[in-house]
């Protein structure tokens, strides 16, 4: 598991020591910053707000890295296995002024990790120096006021394709629109009757923007996620069957369990707690809730074919796996350099993707807890993957408008699906591949046969089709 900078305050490996102490290549010591201020350092505004973002992926939850557990104030001051991170009144004596000034081995952050600012480091110093303070109170989140899209935002973020080939469903802005797969005939609009702004309906799917969504395994259901709430759909009649709130912020992951009895849910504010929660469908009974188990959201979700496990990949740049339903952490994995925007589970339970802000594919070997390959998949982040039934191929929409598919044994390109001329955010086959739907910021979602590749249809919602111009009429001879 990847080692935040506070990491080295508390539990060394003797590995990494030897590896330190061999390397002759000298460091220079970072550098100090006269922050030039008087005034207290607010923990809650300053300082925890940088251990939230560097360190609680590691410390904290079920994951407590050398047993010290970074949640809290309490917990942080209690120390860990190397004893008092901190010594109040005395900064520069302090462990993590030490390892982070790089005075002191193993200097933190290691090599490849989100470099430690000169201002962060005086700000910890001088906290510590006032006597490390503890917080004045709760810190409470920003409180967020839902709105209508401007009528000009229209992204298509998220698509879903029926188990049984006959229907693809697209968001478009906070609208959700179906259509029949062979030929993009329309044939609904997924209007929910509690979507209200100011006492008045907006006719819409959701308030704000639909950010996930996803079939059931028997086609019976249609989950969409939006700001704070997750509503279930009879895409028979167009009915909700099921709303869903509580959540902290948007939901952008959704995935059900091959047997269709769990659906989990991905999310959380950004820099804030990653939100992964599991829910039984009988029923709709939260069953799992991930605590401070990823430090930034969320945005990938996926079971292992016997639902025993959950993979989640989030913008901490983490893969982790949870043990299903007790939530308790089974193993991470590390090696994207940027957010980690989607995970898939193959059909074997073998292998593990992952797509990454960083523009690659991440394939990992569940059982060696190590990365088998990696695949330069696009020019730009690739935003979504999905592995396409039992086969060992993915399918990846990128920031580069380009979709494509490869191949996660050999990380072969296999295939390519041309037609977006913006940025794809969303992704949806088959079971069997035979059909491909994506979504772009360009507001069109596109139909394809899996097979060829080859575009079926552009589609847009009836009110947004372009008008034909009027035939004048014919000059009176």
């Amino acid at each position: 598991m990847r080692s935040t900078f506070l990491f080295g305050l508390i539990a060394l490996l003797p590995s990494l020591a030897a590896a330190q102490e061999k390397d002759t290549k000298k460091v220079e010591p970072l550098a100090v910053v006269d922050l030039k201020r008087n005034d207290p350092v607010s923990y809650d505004k300053e300082i925890e707000p940088i251990f939230y973002k560097k360190c609680i992926t590691c410390h904290s939850g079920s994951v407590k890295e050398g047993k010290l557990d970074m949640a809290t104030y309490e917990g942080l001051a209690k120390g860990g296995r190397r004893g008092l991170s901190f010594i109040p009144g005395k900064g520069s004596e302090s462990l993590v002024y030490k390892l982070v000034h790089k005075e002191m081995k193993p200097y933190m952050p290691p090599k490849g990790e989100e470099p430690v600012t000169p201002q962060e480091l005086a700000l910890m110093k001088l906290w510590i120096d006032q006597g490390a303070k503890a917080p004045t109170g709760v810190r409470e989140a920003p409180k967020v006021v839902v709105s209508l899209p401007p009528a000009n935002v229209v992204p298509v973020r998220a698509v879903a394709v029926s188990p049984d080939k006959k229907l693809v469903a697209g968001s478009r802005g906070n609208q959700i629109h179906v259509y029949e797969a062979k030929d993009g005939k329309f044939v609904r609009t997924l209007v929910d009757p509690d979507a209200k702004v100011d006492g008045k309906e907006v006719k819409a799917a959701h308030v704000s923007l639909v950010e996930s969504m996803t079939w059931s395994p028997d086609g019976k259901l249609l989950v969409s996620g939006s700001f704070q709430q997750l509503t279930v759909w009879n895409p028979e009649d167009g009915k909700v069957v099921q709303r869903i709130g509580g959540f902290a912020y948007h939901v952008v992951a959704l995935a059900f369990s091959l047997d269709g009895k769990l659906l989990a849910t991905g999310g959380g504010v950004p820099t804030g707690d990653g939100e992964v929660k599991i829910f039984e469908v009988a029923g709709w009974k939260q069953i799992m809730d991930v605590k401070n188990g990823h430090s930034d959201t969320v945005y990938g979700v996926a079971f292992s074919p016997d639902a025993k496990m959950l993979a989640t990949g989030s913008a901490d740049k983490f893969v982790k796996v949870w043990e299903v339903p007790s939530a308790k952490f089974v193993k991470s994995f590390e090696g994207h350099t940027h957010h980690v925007l989607d995970v898939g589970w193959q059909a074997d339970g073998k292998l593990l993707a992952s797509a990454g802000g960083d523009n690659t594919v991440k394939v990992w070997d569940f059982e060696k807890g190590e990365q088998a390959r990696t695949i330069q998949a696009h020019a730009k982040q690739v935003t979504r993957l999905l592995f396409i039934g039992k086969k060992p191929e993915i399918l990846t929409a990128g920031g580069d408008n380009a979709v494509k598919m490869f191949n996660v044994t050999n990380g072969g390109n296999t295939k390519n699906f041309p037609g977006a001329t913006d940025f794809v955010y969303g992704i949806g086959a088959s079971p069997d591949g035979e059909v491909v739907a994506t979504g772009s910021q360009d507001g069109q979602l596109r139909v394809y046969n899996g097979a060829s590749g080859a575009l079926i249809k552009a589609l847009l919602p009836p009110d947004a089709m372009p008008k034909e111009p009027e035939k004048k009429d014919e000059k009176k001879k």
